[in-house]
């Protein structure tokens, strides 16, 4: 079985556009908003689309697209909207799709995760002569588990926990790069004391424990797997200082990370931390 992709790209419109039909797709489709908002059918019926909302129609579905005049943050009157896009057939797909039921429209929390892979197809479409085919069947594969997985992850999500799935992503993708609580209130559009309060309360923890949480498991994996000195561990782990890495690692474990280093060396750990 196999998967194949007819066309895929960014499409963003600052006018306004309709579709112009109302025909039964013929392939798959999927798409994903990531500015502004538009109207698209969803289950028969126009239906207001936003940033995060995932669209997923298989061949039979009707679709139709319309970007109109919508009301920005600061009330002003625009035309704005922008969003990936897929267009495939094949095999597996249709197995894929039969799995579960999909639905035509979800709204992905997380959806920053999907972008990676999603530009990844659109640059190897692009390169057109150059383009390996069965390299984009894998990424397309890859792209549709990651939407099965965002898929139940949102399901489980309710109201402002919405948000605060985007916060959690969002800090999992920068923890190791410099970042302040600022970001991360700014990234879902919250003050900073309601992204505080909204993250420890979904979560259980600050925002700066789950980083320093994802910093600590990258350094113990650096320490394993390569030869970087603790100096380089503790600056592309995301702690900016040695001395800053040494205190959060001994206060955590127990050690220091040169102590830790060695007794795995000499296999004196009965299990991994």
């Amino acid at each position: 079985m196999h998967s194949q992709i007819l066309s895929s790209g960014y499409s963003y419109h600052s006018q306004r556009f309709q579709t112009g039909y109302k025909e039964s797709m013929r392939h798959y489709l999927f798409r994903l908003q990531t500015e502004g908002c538009c109207q698209a059918l969803v289950n028969g019926t126009m239906t207001r689309i936003e940033t995060g909302d995932l669209l997923l129609y298989q061949p039979g579905d009707v679709y139709d697209l319309r970007v109109e005049e919508h009301a920005n943050k600061l009330g002003q009157t625009i035309v704005s909207s922008g969003d990936y896009y897929i267009m495939c057939k094949g095999e597996w797909l249709a197995a894929w799709w039969r799995k579960s039921k999909k639905p035509q429209k979800v709204r992905i929390a997380a959806y920053e995760r999907l972008l990676t892979l999603w530009r990844q197809i659109v640059l190897e479409k692009r390169r057109i002569e150059d383009e390996n085919p069965e390299l984009s069947d894998y990424l397309l594969r890859a792209l549709c588990l990651h939407i099965d997985r965002a898929i139940v992850e949102t399901r489980t999500l309710h109201g402002s926990s919405f948000l605060a799935s985007r916060m959690k992503s969002f800090i999992e993708e920068h923890a190791i790069l410099p970042f302040k609580v600022e970001d991360v209130a700014a990234h879902v559009g919250l003050s900073v004391s309601r992204a505080v309060h909204l993250f420890k309360e979904c979560f259980g923890k600050t925002m700066i424990q789950y980083a320093l949480e994802i910093r600590l498991s990258t350094s113990i994996e650096r320490m394993n797997y390569t030869d970087m000195t603790l100096e380089q561990i503790a600056e592309t782990s995301g702690f900016g200082s040695y001395s800053y890495f040494h205190r959060v690692f001994r206060d955590k474990y127990g050690m220091t990370p040169k102590d830790f280093r060695f007794r795995q060396a000499k296999g004196l750990f009965s299990e991994e931390l």
